[in-house]
């Protein structure tokens, strides 16, 4: 069982939606949909309630690190 992730796992979040979503250019997601894609991921317990534009941003960021890294 994945281990437990938060908001402020920005870096776990972001390895995990890469693994999700391998062939995604994490610029083009709008935020809605990336929220949504980080509430569904196995391992995620945060309140959705809880995000916000700051913390959706660090993800989109360290999600583009880990695609730029293995294009």
């Amino acid at each position: 069982m994945p281990h437990s992730m938060d908001w402020d796992n920005t870096e776990d979040i972001a390895i995990a939606l890469y693994e999700e979503h391998p062939e995604t250019d994490p610029l083009t997601v709008r935020f809605t949909d990336l929220h949504r894609w980080v509430t569904e991921l196995d391992g995620f317990t945060g309140n959705p309630s809880k995000s916000n534009e700051g913390l959706l941003e660090a993800i989109q960021m360290a999600w583009h690190e880990e695609y730029q890294d293995n294009q």
